[in-house]
């Protein structure tokens, strides 16, 4: 199946059901070694003391 394939077959789904896909795909990308060393870093950092500002969150999310 091409890319183009899984696109329209996406925009039929239900909203229910892109809800669930966003959720697979989120967990997909959360199970990756590169996903699982970041997070391990950003909460050796945050055990050390070094926090983030609301406005750098901000500008984080924002980023995307």
């Amino acid at each position: 199946m091409s890319l183009l394939e899984l696109k329209q077959a996406v925009s039929q789904l239900s909203k229910r059901e892109r809800t669930e896909l966003q959720a697979y795909l989120i967990r997909l990308r959360h199970n990756t070694p590169e996903w699982k060393r970041a997070t391990a870093k950003r909460a050796r950092a945050m055990k050390a003391g070094k926090r983030v500002s609301a406005e750098e969150l901000e500008a984080r999310i924002a980023r995307g």
